[in-house]
C-alpha cells in the first residue's frame, strides 16, 4: 500500500513537471513571437519612415528641377530666335522692298486697314468667336451649385457634406463640401475603381504575403482575415477591400495590379487627374491610413463614387450587403464578409432605397461614408458625409439628406 501511495506521488510530481515544463515552453515561445512580431515592426516602421523620406525628398527636388529645365530652355529657344530673326529681318526688308513697288494705291488703303473683308476688332462676330474658344470642356463628372442648392448648417451632425443629383449634376445640399479632409477607408472606393479598371480576370489567384498582412497590423487598420500564405480570387480581394473595409485585401489588390502599393498610388491619382480632380485630392496610399497628403474633398468623393458606378464589377460589389469567399486551406467553408453600412441603414424609412456604400474612420475625419439611393422613380442620388462622432450619427445624417429629396 505505502509502495502504491509512492508510486502515485511520483506519477503526480512527474505529471506536475510535465505541466510546468510545457508552461514554460509555452511561456518561451510567446515571447519569440512577440520578439519576432516587434522585429517586424520596426523593419515596417524603418521601411515606411524611408519611403516617407524619398516623398519628401522627391517633392522638394521635381519642382526645382522642373524650373531649371525650363528655364534652359527658354534661354535656348532665346538664342536660337535671336539668330533666326536677325536673318529674317533682313529676308522681310527686301521682300517688303519689292511688294511695295506693286501695291496699287487703292490696294494701299486695303493694306492698312481700309479693306471691306477685315473683321474689326468690335465686330459682334469677333467677339463670339473668340469667347467660344475661351469655354473650358467639362469633366464627364461633375455637379454644379444652382440657386435652388441647400447650405446645411445644424441641419446635419457631420462637419461635411454634400448630396448629388446624379442625373441632373446638381448639388442639391451642402456644407463645406469643397473643403480638404481625410477621406479613411472612403479611399478604397478608388482603389476598387483603378483594379477593376485594370484586371481582366477576377478569378486569378493571389497569394496572401506578409507585406499585406503586416500593412494592416503595423498601421492598426481593420481587416477582412486573409491569412499569410493562403491562396485566394482577385473578386475576393475585392469584396475584402470593401465589405469589412479589409486593409490586407486593398494592399493585396494594389500588389496584383501594379506590382507594388507605391506604384499603385500613381495610378490612382492618375485617374483623379483624368476625373478633373486632382487639384484638391491626392492620395498616398491605397487603404486610408492618415497622412497629411492623403486628401480630397466630400465632393470630389461624390464624384469618384460616381466614376465607380459607372463600371459594373465596381457598382456589384459597392451594393452587396454579404459576400462569402473561396473556401481555402484556411478557411474550408470560406469566409461571410458583410457591409454593416447596408445592413444598419436598410430597415431606415428613406423614402426610397439605399443602393450601396462605403464607410470609414481615422481619428483625425472621424466616422464617415459615401452611399447613393435612388428614390421611388429610380432617381440616383449619391450622398457623402465625414467628421461624424459616431457610425450611428453618420448614418442618421444621411438618412436625413436623403429623406429630403425621396419623401
Amino acid at each position: 500500500m505505502f509502495s502504491l501511495r509512492l508510486g502515485l506521488k511520483t506519477v503526480v510530481k512527474g505529471k506536475g513537471l510535465v505541466i510546468r515544463m510545457r508552461e514554460q515552453l509555452d511561456e518561451n515561445l510567446d515571447i519569440e513571437r512577440k520578439k519576432r512580431r516587434e522585429k517586424r515592426m520596426q523593419e515596417m516602421r524603418r521601411r515606411k519612415e524611408q519611403q516617407d523620406n524619398i516623398r519628401r525628398k522627391i517633392r522638394v527636388f521635381l519642382p526645382t528641377a522642373a524650373i531649371i529645365l525650363v528655364l534652359t530652355a527658354a534661354a535656348a529657344a532665346r538664342m536660337a530666335w535671336k539668330g533666326s530673326g536677325e536673318g529674317e529681318k533682313g529676308r522681310n526688308q527686301q521682300k517688303s522692298t519689292a511688294v511695295k513697288e506693286t501695291i496699287l494705291p487703292e490696294q494701299e488703303g486695303e493694306e492698312k486697314g481700309g479693306g471691306e473683308n477685315r473683321i474689326p476688332a468690335d465686330d459682334p462676330a469677333y467677339e463670339k468667336g473668340t469667347e467660344e474658344e475661351k469655354v473650358e470642356e467639362k469633366p464627364q463628372y461633375y455637379a454644379e451649385e444652382t440657386e435652388e442648392t441647400q447650405q446645411l448648417g445644424g441641419d446635419i451632425l457631420s462637419g461635411y457634406g454634400i448630396l448629388v443629383d446624379v442625373e441632373n449634376k446638381k448639388i442639391v445640399s451642402a456644407k463645406d463640401a469643397k473643403v480638404r479632409m481625410n477621406p479613411a477607408s472612403m479611399t478604397k472606393v478608388l482603389t476598387l475603381l483603378v483594379a477593376a479598371e485594370n484586371i481582366d480576370n477576377l478569378d486569378d489567384m493571389v497569394a496572401v504575403t506578409l507585406e499585406m498582412t503586416d500593412y494592416s497590423f503595423v498601421n492598426g487598420c481593420s481587416n477582412a482575415g486573409f491569412e499569410k500564405g493562403e491562396e485566394v480570387t482577385v473578386r475576393d480581394l475585392m469584396y475584402g477591400t470593401i465589405l469589412p473595409s479589409g486593409a490586407e485585401a486593398a494592399v493585396g489588390l494594389a500588389i496584383y495590379t501594379a506590382g507594388s502599393q507605391e506604384a499603385f498610388v500613381e495610378m490612382m491619382n492618375g485617374k483623379l487627374e483624368k476625373l478633373g480632380l486632382s487639384g484638391s485630392a491626392h492620395f498616398t496610399n491605397c487603404v486610408g491610413v492618415y497622412d497629411a497628403d492623403h486628401y480630397c474633398t466630400v465632393y470630389d468623393m461624390a464624384m469618384i463614387m460616381e466614376a465607380a458606378l459607372d463600371n459594373e464589377v465596381c457598382r456589384e460589389v459597392l451594393s452587396s450587403r454579404t459576400y462569402t469567399t473561396s473556401e481555402t486551406e484556411e478557411h474550408p467553408e470560406g469566409m461571410i464578409l458583410s457591409n454593416w453600412f447596408l445592413r444598419r441603414i436598410e430597415d431606415k424609412d428613406v423614402g426610397g432605397k439605399v443602393m450601396g456604400g462605403k464607410t470609414g474612420y481615422v481619428e483625425q475625419s472621424k466616422s464617415c461614408a459615401v452611399s447613393y439611393g435612388e428614390d421611388k422613380n429610380g432617381k440616383r442620388y449619391i450622398c457623402v458625409t465625414a467628421n461624424a462622432e459616431s457610425q450611428w450619427l453618420c448614418i442618421k445624417d444621411h438618412v436625413k439628406l436623403y429623406q429630403g429629396v425621396m419623401q
